[in-house]
């Protein structure tokens, strides 16, 4: 059960909450279209609001919390494909593919990586990714910054080649996504270009093409011909 449930204890004669994986820090949802619709509903409230709704009442999840998933292609047999507001709710969507020749041969020759795996050194903590989130957050945005991001945004449910355009949601994403690249960058400020960067990864997986054609053909189009300020 992702939520959780209330188990009856005898000795007290009441019900006591047992919380499920999705009060984690981190949640990862492996293969997540093959979970049923209920159970991808039931991250919905989780992933916008941070808080989940249990036996009438509302519990705060932890102050640093993202989920991270893994998805199967839609032509394999027992998937469900994901709703447009769920998939609206993930920041990002990358696909890593097949590894390189030198990484393949290193995976082979590297014994068991479950166990190399127990013993990686944690590179932050939860209070040092939550200072990170609030550096990226406080980063200079000019106004015609957010004047080029809505143009993309209102151009991408004018322009006729997709389905839907980009939700609000969508632009808040997008500017996030390039407020993180610019820190990564070492600036206090985000550019157009960061915008650029992250504009594929960050709006992929929210359109689908109107003609049937590559998602990322119609997105490298629809920038080429959004003017930059």
């Amino acid at each position: 059960d992702l939520l959780g449930a209330s188990v009856f204890e005898r000795d007290s004669g009441s019900f006591r909450f047992v919380a499920g994986p999705v009060f984690s820090e981190v949640l990862l949802a492996d293969e997540i279209n093959r979970a049923s619709p209920k159970t991808q509903s039931a991250l919905l409230q989780a992933m916008e609001e941070r808080q989940v709704a249990v036996d009438g009442g509302n519990l705060s999840l932890p102050p640093v919390f993202f989920v991270l998933a893994t998805q199967n292609p839609a032509d394999q047999h027992g998937v469900h494909p994901l709703p447009e507001a769920q998939l609206d709710r993930f920041l990002m969507r990358l696909s890593l593919g097949y590894p390189s020749r030198e990484a393949e041969l290193a995976l082979l020759a590297g014994g068991d990586r479950h166990t190399q795996a127990q013993h990686l050194p944690p590179l932050l903590d939860a209070a040092q990714l939550q200072h990170l989130q609030q550096r990226a957050a406080g980063l200079t945005t000019s106004p015609a910054l957010l004047e080029y991001i809505h143009a993309l945004l209102q151009a991408s449910r004018e322009c006729g080649l997709f389905c839907h355009g980009l939700s609000p949601r969508a632009g808040q994403s997008l500017l996030a996504a390039a407020r993180a690249w610019a820190l990564l960058d070492g600036r206090d400020f985000a550019v157009p270009s960061d915008v650029q960067t992250v504009l594929p990864y960050v709006a992929g997986h929210r359109l689908r093409s109107a003609r049937g054609g590559d998602v990322a053909e119609a997105l490298a189009r629809l920038q080429a011909e959004v003017a930059l300020p």
